[in-house]
């Protein structure tokens, strides 16, 4: 089977990623960057090869646990615009009560204290 090949264009740059933004991936997951410090940021994905999101469908991390990992390691999969509330766009900024919803879903508050913390 031949392996497919990445494509860096597609790559988020570090500087772009921002706390709060909601991105889809080529694979079709949802992922919300929730806390960042330094080199690491937490993030909660959702399940890869999901539906579009609706503009006022609930967050999509029901059941999926945070994620911590360093800022390249999140920046170097390959994203895409996607549509969402009314705008094509690679990110999209979260109210404070969807990025409350992500957080409360994939059980992070601990976590993201403990990476504000450190």
């Amino acid at each position: 089977m031949k392996k497919q090949k990445k494509n860096k264009s597609l790559w988020l740059q570090q500087a772009e990623i921002e706390v709060g933004c909601l991105y889809l991936t080529t694979a079709g997951q949802y992922r919300a960057v929730l806390a960042m410090k330094g080199e690491f940021l937490i993030y909660a994905p959702s399940s890869e090869g999901m539906e579009p999101l609706a503009p006022d469908d609930k967050m999509p991390f029901e059941n999926s646990p945070w994620k911590k990992c360093q800022l390249a390691t999140f920046a170097q999969k390959e994203y895409q615009a996607f549509a969402w509330q009314g705008t094509q766009a690679i990110k999209h900024k979260l109210t404070a009560a969807q990025l409350a919803e992500a957080v409360a879903q994939c059980n992070a508050k601990a976590a993201i204290a403990a990476l504000l913390a450190e």
